[in-house]
């Protein structure tokens, strides 16, 4: 079986709370990028990952080293602490979420293009029958 690890932050980024998902896996990490509006609670969070976990758009994966050690309690509680008072996500989660934003940019690009040509397409065909009705005696 697959080992997976799922991390969330949530941090406060004017002018709301946002969240980052970070999942390891054996292709690398991804990382999806949540808006959350007022301070959300940790029960609030956990409720939502659980409704939309499957729902989430999450980022190309970045390559990144896995570590299998023991790690002592005591220490773990302190790494935990320390992920408290930090700000923000790491960077290979930044990398990602940059590498996702990259990504949409580029299909939302190729998107409006097509709007825009049928658009053009539409009035080009509605001025040529507006031209064919006015000459209709002819």
């Amino acid at each position: 079986m697959d080992k997976v690890s799922v991390t969330v932050s949530v941090y406060f980024e004017e002018p709301f709370w946002v969240g980052v998902v970070e999942r390891v896996t054996e292709e690398g990490l991804t990382a999806c990028k949540v808006t959350f509006g007022a301070e959300p609670r940790s029960y609030e969070v956990y409720a939502f990952f659980l409704e939309n976990y499957y729902r989430l758009r999450f980022s190309p994966a970045v390559e990144v080293a896995v570590r299998k050690t023991h790690v002592n309690p005591k220490r773990m509680q302190r790494k935990v602490h320390e992920q408290m008072e930090d700000k923000g996500p790491g960077t290979r989660s930044q990398q990602a979420l940059k590498l996702q934003h990259e990504q949409m940019k580029t299909e939302r690009k190729v998107l409006t293009k097509e709007q825009k040509e049928a658009d053009k397409l539409r009035k080009f065909e509605l001025k040529q029958q507006k031209k064919k009705e006015k000459h209709r005696g002819r």
